[in-house]
């Protein structure tokens, strides 16, 4: 290996030295066949490893010579998302190196031909997030325990978005940023944001009634309260993986609340016995949902909008068989493939454009 080792990815020198790394940025991608070849660096003294969200197994980085300079190059596949961290020994840091994070030991890949994600700021792993400045606390006696629940009205606020796992949408990704600027832009209405944070996410999403009976007689009764314009007489819920599995309970179980549905990769796998299995995705096609909807449902009032990561590979029959019966059942359906595995990262993109669309506009 020479100073030319990494001139293919447009990183001349040679590695190691401080010019080569006063010029380093990564992750940097080439053209391999249909897919990419993707260049990490890292900069220490001791041996790391890359870990990949949900698309990969770990890869370990070699270390150039006898330098401080230690990389991988990783084969991708067209169209992927993704967020990665790095672990050296039990700590695990954002790449130093990218520009852009999620939270601070995260930070975000993407190939040259993933699609765009507009109003999504680049934020470094340092980046403090802006934080909605209303907030309610919600002792919750269905639920249990007390929880923050922030408000954000957006363009002045609207039909209320209750965003599931609000945490990771307030200190991981800049939700309420890339609200504000789809606003701005006419891409959706003004709306409220109401970012819900999870306690026990296997309990709460799971298909049961208390979560949702607490949201319809405890949590939109405070938010009428707040002080802050909400239509809670149109009310969007937007989840994902185990959120976006609770969110299309909600549109069975409680149409008079839930009417429009924004799901990325949904768990249709689930059943009630399905965790405690060795293998919980291996279960009947579609799981509780797609039987619940089997049985018989009028879903015509129900405008719901599916979306599921490309490189899912296990998850889209689960999903496609969900969005097959919804759309039997009478509900308006919009399917849509992210470029992503199971990431939050893939679905930043979809959860604006298809809250927009869950409201009638976009």
């Amino acid at each position: 290996m020479g100073e030319d080792t990494f001139a293919a990815f447009g990183l001349p020198g040679t590695p190691g030295t401080d010019e080569f790394w006063a010029a380093a940025r990564t992750p940097a991608s080439i053209p391999d066949g249909d897919g990419w070849v993707t260049l990490f660096l890292w900069r220490g003294p001791d041996a790391a490893l890359i870990d990949f969200e949900s698309w990969s197994e770990p890869v370990p980085l070699a270390r150039f010579g006898e330098t401080d300079c230690w990389y991988a190059e990783v084969p991708m596949p067209a169209r992927l998302r993704v967020t990665y961290r790095f672990r050296v020994g039990e700590e695990a840091y954002a790449d130093p190196l990218n520009p852009a994070g999620a939270g601070g030991d995260r930070s975000i890949a993407g190939t040259p031909d993933a699609p765009a994600q507009p109003h999504w700021p680049a934020v470094g792993a340092d980046g403090v997030l802006p934080l909605p400045r209303t907030r309610i606390r919600w002792a919750s006696e269905r639920l249990g325990g007390r929880r923050t629940v922030r408000v954000h009205p957006a363009g002045g606020g609207g039909p209320v978005v209750l965003l599931l796992d609000g945490d990771d949408w307030l200190y991981l990704h800049p939700a309420m940023t890339a609200f504000d600027s789809a606003v701005a832009g006419g891409e959706m209405p003004p709306v409220t944001l109401l970012f819900l944070p999870a306690k026990d996410r296997e309990a709460e999403f799971a298909c049961r009634p208390e979560l949702w009976e607490a949201v319809r007689d405890e949590l939109l009764p405070l938010v009428a309260e707040s002080g802050v314009r909400a239509d809670l007489d149109r009310l969007v819920v937007a989840g994902q993986s185990l959120g976006g599995l609770s969110a299309v309970y909600a549109a069975l179980e409680f149409p008079e609340l839930v009417s429009r549905v924004a799901c990325q990769s949904g768990s249709f796998w689930w059943t009630s016995d399905a965790m405690g299995t060795a293998d919980p995705l291996g279960g009947p096609v579609g799981g509780a949902i797609a039987a619940r909807l089997r049985e018989g449902a009028d879903l015509s009032g129900l405008r719901v909008a599916f979306d599921v990561g490309e490189h899912e590979t296990r998850m889209l029959p689960h999903c496609e068989a969900v969005e097959a019966v919804a759309e039997r059942a009478g509900a308006a359906v919009r399917v849509s493939r992210s470029a992503s595995g199971h990431d939050r990262v893939g679905w930043r993109h979809a959860l604006l454009r298809d809250v927009a669309w869950a409201l009638g506009s976009g």
